[in-house]
Formats: structure tokens, C-alpha cells, sequence
């Protein structure tokens, strides 16, 4: 007779067996209901239960029930969580269809590897002791989703566990001692402790159910009272942010600058236009626009821009120029290109640029060599950018220092972190995010790069090319967000801290 009782688990006193299948189906449904915490209403509450509903499909079943439980949860949490990778693929990436949803379930592969390890290793702690699966359980999630964020070449630390918590502005703090990881542990633990109360017989019932119940009250108390006890953060600075909205291309022609004298003029009166907040700093996003300072076209308009402006201009631009490592196997004299971010002061000069250094698999390049031909036989939009090297950290004006991280890199909160580390007083944020089209993407990016301002306490100014451009506070809180997909700008307060959290710190 088996020890573990529960819904789903229903051997129990009649020594009725949980079958095979409906293991799995729990495992899958539980997959595919966590991700309404991260799409449509971002409900948190799926969150902080569908683990729980994994734990108890996987405990008590066999060792292959409990590694493919894992595996489909986490396969149908990424087809309905982030289908838009198939969709960017296809419709931006030059793949077809199939190969772009092919790319996505490869990803999810990946993912139900370390979701099945996870459900794998606590199965078979189980075994000993459902106690012991229980506390394990937290510290087991949080170190395959760390692995998930160093894989080599294919991580993805998009849409982890602690993401949905971070909505409560009062939970979110928590970030500063322990980044993301800290707030997936709580959910973990949570998920964790609601399979104990149902799996568990070492205690009677109602006690688990008491325990239970006075730990989720204590989380209630923390998710209402939190949020108030959060201080308010002042700024001193605003930053003009240009929302430029412009198309998303294949392909960019010679005579482009030419073909869109109209837009660029818009977009420049918006840069310079009056306002009442007297903005230092003014801010374009990463563009789908053939942006680059060895172009004199954009260089002129850079420059005048910043000079006409009267403060330091930042722009995304491609930067051409010969590889900064020896690793980079191209042919001496030759120039390649770099997803960059550059500074034109007031006096019009090229004062500062910072590499990408976390590129986009499949995007940006080609993640593995080795299928360069098979890559390159599907789409010819597939790579191209070279790698930077160094966390830089530039200085404005008055002293103070900046780091910028652009786009993907948001999803890396150790990534970022190193401009706080380096020493940078502000951070910068420039994206791209029209290729997501209408979908769930660009919230859930805005809601990644929220937490990376409290781990750092560090202001955010983030400038999107078609949403969302938004200014972030040290504490997490969205400021005077653009609606998405329109051409506007807006002026973002900011202001610059030198203390650095435990979380930066260690």
C-alpha cells in the first residue's frame, strides 16, 4: 500500500493506484496553466500552485513517469508561454513555418531536460522522506533555473518561476538581497509546502492544513501591507526618450536615409521639442534602422542632435570595426559588425560605446558552429554580429556613470549586474522589441527588466523603438509608460545612486 495520498495521487486506503497517463496529463495541464501567469492577465496565482500540482503527478510514480512528467510540464509551459520565438522566426527570421516552431521546440526540449532533472531528483528524495522532497524542492528548482541562465550557446533564463511574485511591489524588494533567484525560491518553497499538505502523512491533516493556511496568511499580510512600507524614490533628472516606431525590415537599402528624410526630421522635433522638465539626457532606442557612426549620413544627424540638444545624446547603432579578440577568426583589416550603444556629447562627438555582449541565438548569430551549413541553408538572415567584451561604464558630464544593456541582455540579471558592480550610477536600457510583434513579449520583457532595477537599486531608463519606453525606479516601480506601437516621445525621471545591494555586491 502506498503512503502518498492526495488528489492526485490516489492510492490511499483502498490501495488504488494512480495511473501512468493521468500522471502525465497532470504533469502537462499543470505546464500549460503556469503560464497564465505570464500571458494575458498575468495572473500570479498559477504560479504559486502549478508546481505543487507537478510535485504530487511525479511523487509516488515510477522513475520514467517522474523525469517525462517534468519534461512535458515544462514542454507545454514554453509553446504557451513564449510561442511568439516561433513567430519572430518565421516572420523576421527568414525561416519557414516549421522550422521556426521546430527552433522552438528544441528550446523547450532543452527546458523539459531541467524541469524533468528537477522533477527527477525530487522523486527519488521521495523516496526517503516526502519531508525531506519538500525542503529540497526550492533549492532543486533554483539551481536547474541558474543552469537554464548558464547554459552554454542556448540559455534562456526568459519567464522564470519568481517573475509573477515580482508584480507585488512589496515582495520585489526582496530581489536586492537575493536577485530573481530569491523570489523563484519563495514560489518554489510555496509550491513545495502545498505538496507536502496533501502528499505527507507524518502529521495529521489538519496540522499540515494549519501550517499551510498560517504561511499563506503571513504571504497575504506581506503581499498587502509590503507595497506600503516600499519608499518613494526622487529624481532630480529627466531623460528625453524618443519611441521612434519605425517598420521592422528584412533589409535595409543603400538609399535609405534618402527614402525617409521625412521620418528622421519627426523623430529629430520630437528630440528637441520644449519641455517644461528640461531633460539632460536624450535617449533612442536599439532601431530597425541601418543606424552606424562610420555612415556620415547618421553621424551628421547624431551629432547635430546632440549639439542642437545641449546634452549628451545616446543612440543603438551598428558599429563597424575590427574585433577586439584574438578568438574572432577574421581576416586581418577586416570590419565587422557590433550591436552597440554610443554616446555623442554636446559638442557632437563620439564620446563612448558598449558592445553587445550577449547576442540573440539564432538572431543575432549562429549559436552553434557546427550547424552553420543547415543554418544557412534555411534562412540567410541568421547571424552576423560580433561579440563585445567589456562591461563598460561610461561618465556623463557631471561626474556620474552610466552602464547600458540592450535588449536580451535584460533577461541576464548577473549580466547586468556588473554595471552596478562597475560602478555605474545609472543604467541605461535600449531595446527592440517590435520584432514581437503583438504579443506576450514585450510585457514580459518590461516585467524582467523592472526586477533588474531592484537588485541593483539602480534607476532604469529604458527607450524601446515601438514599446514599452518607460523609466524605472530603484524600487521597481513603472514610470510614465508610452502606449506601444506609436511614434512619441516622453520625458523620463531619473537620478543616480552609488550604493550597492547584497545582491550586487556578492
Amino acid at each position: 500500500m502506498s503512503r502518498f495520498v492526495g488528489p492526485t495521487l490516489v492510492a490511499s486506503q483502498t490501495g488504488a493506484k494512480t495511473p501512468d497517463w493521468l500522471r502525465l496529463a497532470i504533469a502537462a495541464v499543470s505546464g500549460a496553466a503556469l503560464s497564465l501567469s505570464f500571458t494575458g492577465l498575468y495572473l500570479s496565482l498559477y504560479s504559486w500552485i502549478c508546481v505543487a500540482a507537478l510535485l504530487l503527478a511525479v511523487i509516488g510514480g515510477s522513475t520514467r513517469v517522474a523525469f517525462a512528467g517534468g519534461f512535458l510540464h515544462a514542454l507545454l509551459f514554453v509553446v504557451t508561454s513564449v510561442p511568439w520565438i516561433a513567430t519572430v522566426l518565421s516572420v523576421h527570421g527568414g525561416l519557414p513555418v516549421a522550422g521556426g516552431w521546430g527552433v522552438l521546440l528544441l528550446i523547450a526540449a532543452a527546458w523539459g531536460v531541467l524541469v524533468g532533472g528537477f522533477t527527477l531528483t525530487v522523486h527519488r528524495i521521495s523516496r526517503r522522506s516526502i519531508e525531506l522532497a519538500s525542503i529540497a524542492a526550492p533549492f532543486v528548482w533554483v539551481t536547474f533555473e541558474f543552469v537554464r541562465a548558464h547554459l552554454p550557446e542556448i540559455s534562456f533564463p526568459w519567464n522564470l518561476l519568481g517573475y509573477p511574485a515580482s508584480a507585488n511591489l512589496g515582495l520585489l524588494q526582496i530581489a536586492a538581497l537575493t536577485g530573481i533567484y530569491g523570489l523563484s525560491f519563495l514560489a518554489a518553497g510555496f509550491n513545495a509546502l502545498l505538496g507536502w499538505v496533501v502528499a505527507s502523512k507524518r502529521m495529521e491533516l489538519k496540522h499540515r492544513v494549519g501550517i499551510a493556511a498560517m504561511v499563506t496568511a503571513i504571504l497575504v499580510v506581506a503581499t498587502l501591507v509590503g507595497p506600503r512600507l516600499v519608499p518613494q524614490a526622487r529624481a532630480q533628472h529627466f531623460a528625453r526618450a524618443v519611441q521612434l516606431n519605425f517598420p521592422e525590415v528584412p533589409e535595409y537599402p543603400t538609399d535609405w536615409f534618402a527614402k525617409n528624410v521625412q521620418q528622421l526630421d519627426e523623430v529629430s522635433k520630437m528630440s528637441l521639442a520644449s519641455s517644461k522638465e528640461k531633460p539632460d539626457l536624450l535617449v533612442w532606442p536599439e532601431a530597425p534602422a541601418p543606424f552606424s557612426f562610420e555612415d556620415s549620413q547618421f553621424a551628421k544627424l547624431a551629432s547635430s542632435l546632440a549639439v542642437r540638444f545641449g546634452h549628451p545624446f545616446l543612440a543603438g547603432v551598428i558599429e563597424w570595426k575590427t574585433p577586439g579578440d584574438l578568438s574572432d577568426k577574421v581576416p586581418p583589416g577586416r570590419l565587422v559588425p557590433y550591436n552597440s550603444a554610443i554616446l555623442v556629447d554636446a559638442q557632437g562627438q563620439r564620446v563612448f560605446v558598449y558592445d553587445k555582449i550577449h547576442l540573440v541565438p539564432f538572431g543575432e548569430y549562429e549559436p552553434f558552429p557546427l550547424i552553420h551549413r543547415v543554418v544557412a541553408n534555411i534562412s540567410d538572415e541568421v547571424g552576423g554580429f560580433h561579440t563585445g567584451h567589456q562591461y563598460a561604464v561610461g561618465r556623463l558630464p557631471d561626474g556620474h556613470t552610466f552602464g547600458v544593456f540592450i535588449c536580451y541582455e535584460a533577461i541576464y540579471p548577473g549580466e547586468v549586474r556588473r554595471f552596478a558592480a562597475n560602478g555605474a550610477e545609472l543604467l541605461l536600457n535600449i531595446s527592440n522589441d517590435g520584432w514581437f510583434g503583438h504579443s506576450a513579449a514585450a510585457e514580459q520583457h518590461l516585467h524582467m527588466v523592472r526586477v533588474r532595477a531592484v537588485e541593483n537599486r539602480r534607476w532604469i531608463v529604458r527607450s524601446t523603438n515601438s514599446g514599452y519606453t518607460v523609466s524605472v525606479d530603484p524600487y521597481g516601480r513603472i514610470i510614465e509608460p508610452l502606449p506601444p506601437d506609436v511614434r512619441a516621445q516622453t520625458d523620463l525621471p531619473y537620478d543616480f545612486r552609488s550604493d550597492m545591494t547584497i545582491y550586487t555586491r556578492f
